[in-house]
Order: C-alpha cells, then structure tokens, then sequence
C-alpha cells in the first residue's frame, strides 16, 4: 500500500491543479445561476403587501388573489399558496403558508451545498497537490544529490503553487456561499412578514 502511495505521490500534483481548475469553472457556474435564481426572487414586499391588503380590504378575495400573480417571487408564491386557501380557515392556512415557505427555501438552497463544500475544502486540495509536490521534490534531490538542489527548491517552489490556487478558488466561493445565504434569510423575512399580516387579515375577519 505505501508503494501504491508513494507512486502516487512521485506523479507531482499537477492532477490536483486540473481538479482545482475544474471545481474553480463548478464553483462560477453556481454563482451565476445562483445569482440568477436570486435576482429573480428579489423581495418586492411594499407592493405586493399594498396590492394584497387594498383588495382584502375591499372584501376583494380574488382580486387578491389575481394581484399576486404578477409577483412572481418567493413572497409572492407563498402568499398565493395562502390567499388560495383562505376559505379553509385560519389554523388550515397557516399551515399551507409555513409548508410553502419550506419549499421555497429549500429551492433557494439548492446547489448553495457546492459553494460551502469547495468554500471549506478547496485550501485542503491545494495543500494536498502541495504535499505530493514536496515528497516528489525530495525524491528528486534524493536521487540527484546535493547538485540538483536548485532543481528541487524550483519543484518545491512550483509545488505552493497548488495550496495558493486552492485558496483562491476558495475565497470566492465562501464569500457567494455568505452572500447567498444572507439574500436567503432576508428574502424568508420578507416572506414571513406577508404571511403574518395574511394570517392576521384572516383571523380578524369572520368566516362565513
């Protein structure tokens, strides 16, 4: 086994710099269809709340209704899947408002997995191509001598090489991965604030 290892080792890292590169292409293809996820699910709270209540006010439930669909976002869904439901009562609609929520968020969330995970791994791939560089780099003086240690600080040199790339691929996805989750938390209160003036409009108004 420690042949095995060894082998693998004196192949240098170059294949951890190819992996790097290729979760650094993973990593902005996420950011940007993230970002379009997001854009697209900006929060337009004052005007959705103003084009709910008026018409709940009026006793309009269906212009309600009607008036949400042009908010196609998250708080716009979720208060859509309520004011559907309104008829069903206060305890019902409640509900049907926390489940949309859920799945919402959980289609926010998706892919957000591959920013955290390269985010917290990506310097541990580096040093990895970094360590297999220095073992190859030591086995090269080993078998050169004491001549070729100018050939070996060079192979030493090109072997950092590969921690510096795995933290640069790293601070750009920890800093989206934050990004995305503060949007996330911001976009959900904004949800929430909808769905609690929906559920007290409901439970101040008889059902009948």
């Amino acid at each position: 086994m420690s042949k095995l290892f060894l082998d693998l080792a004196l192949a240098g890292g170059e294949w951890v710099l190819a992996l790097l590169l290729l979760a650094s292409i993973v990593s902005i293809a996420v950011m940007y269809e993230r970002w379009r996820v997001f854009h697209a699910n900006r929060p337009r709270t004052d005007d959705l709340v103003r084009a709910i209540m008026e018409r709940l006010d009026a006793g309009d439930g269906k212009g309600a209704l009607e008036g949400v669909r042009d908010y196609d976002n998250l708080e716009g869904r979720v208060a859509m899947a309520g004011l559907e439901r309104f008829s069903m009562g206060a305890d019902a609609v409640e509900e049907v408002l926390a489940a949309a929520l859920v799945k919402e968020r959980a289609l926010l969330e998706k892919r957000l997995i591959i920013l955290g995970t390269l985010g917290n791994n990506a310097p541990f791939v580096g040093l990895f191509g970094t360590v297999l560089g220095i073992i190859k780099a030591f086995n090269d003086l080993a078998v050169t001598g004491s001549s070729g240690v100018s050939v070996v600080m060079a192979g030493i040199s090109a072997a950092l090489v590969a921690t510096a790339f795995g933290i640069l691929v790293a601070i750009p996805a920890v800093i989206a991965n934050n990004y995305f989750h503060t949007r996330l938390e911001e976009m959900v209160a904004s949800s929430e604030r909808v769905s609690h003036l929906l559920m007290a409009y409901l439970r101040k108004t008889p059902r009948g």
